[in-house]
C-alpha cells in the first residue's frame, strides 16, 4: 500500500472530500474519511467490490464479491483473496501506524483451503503482532456458510512521512 494513505495528511483546501462517494460506497467510516479523502479507497479495491465492515487496528473485516473476480474455471481467482487479504492488512496497519507515519507491505503470503463459485467472500484480519516499526495481520477468508477458503499474513513495515 503506498503512502498516499497515511492518517493525519490534509485534505483539499475547501474542506470537500473528492472521494466521498467512493468512500461512503465501500463503507469507510465517516471518522476515517478525512483520512483517505484525497485518495479514497484505491481503484483495485473498487474494481474488486470489496467493501468495509469494521475498520480498527487489530481487526478489519470487509467483503469481496466471487462475480467478476473469478478464474476461467469459475472460481474465485486466487490474486483476488491476496489482494483482500494485502488490503485488509494494510488498511490495518495504516490505522495502527498513526499520523504523520504510514506502513508499506514487506511479506505476503496465502495458502488455498478450498474453492468458491459465487457469493460473497469475507476477509477478517486480525492482529498478530502491532509494533512501532512492523506489524502482521492474519487474513481469513471464509464463504457465506463460514467456510475457511484461505489464510494469508501479510507483514508491513511502518515508516515515518518525510
Amino acid at each position: 500500500m503506498s503512502d498516499i494513505f497515511t492518517p493525519g495528511q490534509a485534505g483539499p483546501a475547501q474542506g470537500e472530500l473528492p472521494r466521498l462517494q467512493e468512500l461512503i460506497d465501500a463503507g469507510v467510516p465517516a471518522e476515517l474519511h478525512p483520512w483517505l479523502g484525497e485518495s479514497g479507497v484505491g481503484p483495485l479495491v473498487v474494481k474488486l467490490g470489496i467493501r468495509f465492515l469494521e475498520m480498527s487496528p487489530s481487526r478489519i473485516v470487509a467483503t469481496m464479491p466471487v462475480e467478476g473476480n473469478q478464474q476461467v474455471a469459475g472460481i474465485l481467482h486466487g490474486g483476488a483473496h491476496v489482494v483482500l487479504a494485502e488490503t485488509l492488512g494494510s488498511f490495518a496497519a495504516s490505522l495502527h501506524a498513526g499520523p504523520g507515519r504510514y506502513a508499506v507491505g514487506i511479506e505476503v503470503g496465502a495458502t488455498h483451503h478450498r474453492s468458491v463459485s459465487k457469493g460473497l467472500v469475507t476477509g477478517t484480519a486480525t492482529a498478530v503482532h502491532l509494533g512501532g516499526t512492523v506489524t502482521t495481520h492474519e487474513v481469513v477468508m471464509t464463504d457465506e456458510e463460514g467456510r475457511r477458503l484461505s489464510t494469508a499474513r501479510i507483514t508491513n513495515l511502518i515508516r515515518e512521512v518525510r
